[in-house]
Formats: structure tokens, C-alpha cells, sequence
């Protein structure tokens, strides 16, 4: 006599089915959409008499680090405005005032005028632990990272009343 292996699958309905799918496309669609928005905000157009000046962005295990390139740019003429999803970096680069010499550019390559920068942040972050410093034309933002307490259980205290 011939023994038959039994496999157990469970059966899944058409409906859980359907829940499934529903769910992993609005995971989807949710990706897409930050992604779309981040894309927006870091890739709009320049206003004409502006530049984009250049930045990095670096992780630790417990901060995210900005590098923007100002060079010539005094720190009281740099606005950072920071909520708890982007960062903006703005202000103006101005023109030296000219000499009275006579000068003729040949060439002029570098940027000036206003520049807004805005940075979309992935990470939970301490706003009012953030620092700035502004070292040889280059502006370095420190943002500490917090624990994201989403998903971990906090008890409750129960206060009983007679």
C-alpha cells in the first residue's frame, strides 16, 4: 500500500484576496506619492536672478548632517526655516559693489542673487536640538535624530475612581 504526502494550503477567498492586493497598492501609491513630492519640491524651477546652491545630505546612527555650498554668503544674510517633514535654506548672495576702476568681465560663471533650497526630511528628527554653523563658504546643519516611538506599546496607567 502507497502512502500519499498530504500539503496543507490554506484556501484564501477572493475577497481576502482582494484586501491584499487593495492594501499593497495603496502601499504602493503611498511611495509613489512621497516620492512625487519629494521630486517636486528639490527639482522646482529657479526664479530668474536666483541660484540652487549645492547640497549634501549624510546619515549617522543619530544625525543627519546638510553641507550647502555659500560661499561668499555671511551667516545674518541665511534664513533656516525647519518643520518636522522639510528643511529651507534661504537668503541672497549679493555682488561685491564695484570699484571705481573700470572692469570688463570676460567671463562671470559664478552665481548671485536670492536662493531657497528646501530639503524633505525621511526622519524624525529634535528641531530645537538642530545647529547650524557656517565654516569657509560652507554651511553645515546638524539634525539629531529621535526614536520614532510609532509602533512601540506604551502602558497606560489606570487610575481606579470609587
Amino acid at each position: 500500500m502507497a502512502t500519499r504526502k498530504r500539503t496543507m494550503v490554506k484556501s484564501v477567498g477572493s475577497a481576502g484576496l482582494e484586501r491584499i492586493e487593495l492594501k499593497q497598492l495603496t502601499e504602493r501609491i503611498g511611495r509613489l506619492y512621497a516620492t512625487l513630492n519629494e521630486t517636486a519640491e528639490v527639482e522646482a524651477a529657479p526664479i530668474a536672478g536666483s541660484f540652487v546652491p549645492p547640497v549634501d545630505v549624510c546619515e549617522t546612527g543619530d544625525q543627519v548632517c546638510l553641507r550647502i555650498e555659500l560661499p561668499g554668503v555671511k551667516a545674518n544674510e541665511i534664513k533656516i526655516g525647519l518643520n518636522s517633514d522639510k528643511i529651507r535654506i534661504c537668503g541672497e548672495k549679493k555682488r561685491r559693489s564695484p570699484r571705481q576702476r573700470i572692469t570688463s568681465h570676460l567671463c562671470s560663471e559664478r552665481d548671485y542673487g536670492q536662493f531657497n533650497r528646501v530639503v524633505p526630511l525621511r526622519w524624525t528628527i529634535s528641531i530645537k536640538d538642530t545647529s547650524a554653523e557656517l565654516k569657509n563658504g560652507v554651511l553645515q546643519i546638524h539634525l539629531p535624530k529621535i526614536n520614532d516611538r510609532r509602533g512601540s506599546e506604551y502602558r497606560v496607567p489606570i487610575t481606579e475612581i470609587d
